[in-house]
């Protein structure tokens, strides 16, 4: 049988949020959006750390589909949690396609001295939802 695939990160740094790390710029003469010095720093930071630490499990982009956990431990209470640019950052390092994702559970927490985000993926089964939240119990 198969080891189910199951891995865990610490990545270094405060991830921007989605919702607030594009700005509009004209390209051309036209309007676009693109992402912020912010969220460009995080990305390529978020992307050499979970390599490095993906080679070092000897884990490679699983094609199945996962389960996220995570912690983001932010510097400030002001951001809203919003694990939305780390699940896009994982792509093509853990898994294939954000798409993939069919269970996460995220938590906000605070760590001024040490933003960060703790983060575990594992193989699920896209059948395993808690009893609490089915509608088709009787």
């Amino acid at each position: 049988m198969d080891k189910k695939f199951d891995c865990t990160f610490v990545i270094l740094g405060e991830p921007a949020s989605k919702a607030n790390s594009r700005r509009l710029v004209t390209i051309r003469g036209r309007p676009a959006f693109i992402k912020s010095g912010k969220a460009n720093d995080y990305a390529s930071s978020f992307a050499t750390q979970c390599a490095a630490q993906a080679a070092a499990q000897g884990i490679t982009p699983t094609a199945k589909d996962v389960k996220v956990e995570l912690v983001i431990h932010y510097s400030t209470r002001r951001p809203d949690l919003d694990e939305s640019v780390i699940l896009d950052a994982m792509q093509g390092i853990v898994y294939a396609n954000d798409r993939q994702v069919k269970q996460r559970a995220a938590y906000w927490a605070l760590d001024k001295g040490m933003p960060r985000a703790v983060i575990r993926v594992t193989e699920c089964d896209i059948t395993d939802i808690p009893i609490y939240l089915r509608d088709d119990i009787k």
